[in-house]
């Protein structure tokens, strides 16, 4: 989890592929085509079979719909990505000119695509998002992972890209050395 832009789906895809295991991104699940969103219950209903594997990786934040009660409850480890918000910003502003620049479908079949209208001038734009929602990230997860239905779950908070990184690269390591132990 994370603010907008933060790195969530990057870090999730390489933990994943690390892992050998199905990534999960909730993003993909609830965008239908031409920016609509499925539905609360048939989101619920596919975050679910999504996630009744034995193993994944996801990346999200959706506290709505009883997406977090769900995933929260079945996860080992809760990932934060707590980086600042002009870092945040930057880097939505970097991804958002290569989506514009690559014309790049988003979630295959939906046709969504990032534009400049929508991702600079408009009141739905990401930045206005990240915004907004920033400071009630800040001040809600430490409550939310605090509460005792979550406390079996590991909890780590990044607040670096670099902290996130020699992270990663301390799980490579050890699945290197138990692979060649």
């Amino acid at each position: 989890m994370g603010s907008t832009g933060s790195g969530k789906t990057r870090l999730g895809r390489a933990l994943a592929s690390l892992m050998s295991v199905p990534f999960i991104e909730l993003d993909a699940i609830n965008w239908g085509p031409n920016w609509t969103m499925i539905g609360a219950d048939r989101f619920q209903g596919l975050a679910a079979e999504a996630i009744a594997r034995d193993a994944w990786v996801i990346d999200g934040n959706y506290g709505g719909q009883g997406i977090r009660d769900l995933v929260w409850a079945r996860a080992d480890t809760i990932i934060w990505l707590d980086y600042s918000l002009p870092l945040v910003l930057w880097r939505l502003l970097r991804r958002g000119v290569v989506r514009i620049r690559s014309r790049e479908e988003l979630w295959p079949g939906t046709g969504n695509r990032e534009t400049i209208r929508d991702t600079f001038f408009s009141r739905e734009s990401l930045f206005v998002w990240a915004v907004t929602s920033y400071g009630k990230r800040r001040k809600n997860y430490p409550r939310l992972l605090a509460l005792p239905q979550y406390e079996s779950a590991t909890k780590l908070r990044f607040r670096t890209p670099r902290e996130a990184e020699e992270w990663l690269e301390a799980q490579r390591q050890g699945a290197l050395s138990r692979i060649h132990g």
